[in-house]
């Protein structure tokens, strides 16, 4: 069985591959900024982060799931993830420039912590004729609505809602997970895809220094990664508290990612591992 990511995500593609699945890179090849703009356009707001890493992860596997990969179609699952990081209501991407990485970090120092949100969206293109439709996969029609944010026990992942994407106005699936709060999680179905979201609440070293900002943002590490830092690198000695999903910081909740794959399609995750 075969997993596309759409995404040329070093980060992403390690966590697929230490689990045993060895995925298909492709770019997406999305221009965020402009969807994440004509969505807020249309809305006459800004988005939420829910709703911003839900669209955007939507748009990733949607570009690669109808588009030749090699000359050849798809054949499989894609994968499509966006993350965000939120501190006071704010919403941060990637800093790109060092002073930006520096003021960021003095902020979010400043805060405490705050919110990573991680959107999923899996897209099935698997071209066998015998493969299970998600509305006719396990627990997706027969779930419970869980209602906004997480459901069940803290830490659970949610049942699957089956819904009308073209209901959600311009953010598409992504407007029915737009209700979670932080550290809760959400999934929803719409024809051949599944949209989720996780998130994971972040507490930061109260001590951290102004020398050890600059000896961070010096190392380059934070410029390309949502929020200026990465747990899986340098920044992970600065991070005492992590609720939620490790991997969801790193790029894609594993756990929730398994569970779309289970419960909207009804496949399990061992099936996609590389042996």
């Amino acid at each position: 069985m075969r997993l596309y990511l759409a995404s040329t995500s070093p980060a992403r593609r390690a966590l697929l591959a230490q689990t045993g699945i060895e995925p298909v890179l492709v770019a997406p090849g999305v221009d965020e900024d402009a969807a994440v703009a004509a969505a807020a356009t249309s809305l006459g707001r800004d988005l939420t982060g829910p709703e911003l890493v839900a669209m955007l992860a939507a748009a990733k596997a949607s570009a690669v799931a109808d588009a030749p990969v090699d000359g050849s179609p798809v054949d499989g699952f894609v994968f499509g993830g966006d993350s965000a990081f939120e501190v006071d209501g704010v919403l941060y991407g990637k800093p790109h420039d060092p002073e930006v990485a520096r003021e960021r970090w003095r902020q979010m120092l400043a805060a405490g912590g705050g919110t990573l949100w991680s959107g999923h969206c899996v897209v099935d293109r698997r071209r066998a004729a015998d493969g299970p439709d998600v509305l006719d996969a396990p627990d997706v029609l027969d779930a419970p609505d869980p209602g906004p944010g997480g459901a069940g026990r803290a830490g659970t992942v949610p049942p699957v809602r089956t819904v009308d994407a073209s209901g959600g106005g311009p953010l598409g699936a992504a407007a029915f997970v737009a209700g979670v709060a932080p550290g809760g999680s959400a999934m929803v179905a719409d024809g051949d895809q599944v949209v989720a979201v996780d998130s994971a609440v972040l507490t930061f070293a109260d001590d951290m220094s102004p020398a050890e900002i600059d000896a961070y943002v010096a190392t380059g590490e934070p410029l390309e990664v949502a929020g200026a830092f990465t747990i899986d690198g340098r920044a992970a000695a600065y991070i005492t508290r992590i609720d939620g999903a490790p991997s969801a910081v790193v790029g894609l909740s594993l756990p929730v990612l398994r569970s779309m794959l289970l419960r909207g399609f009804g496949i399990a995750w061992h099936d996609l591992w590389a042996l």
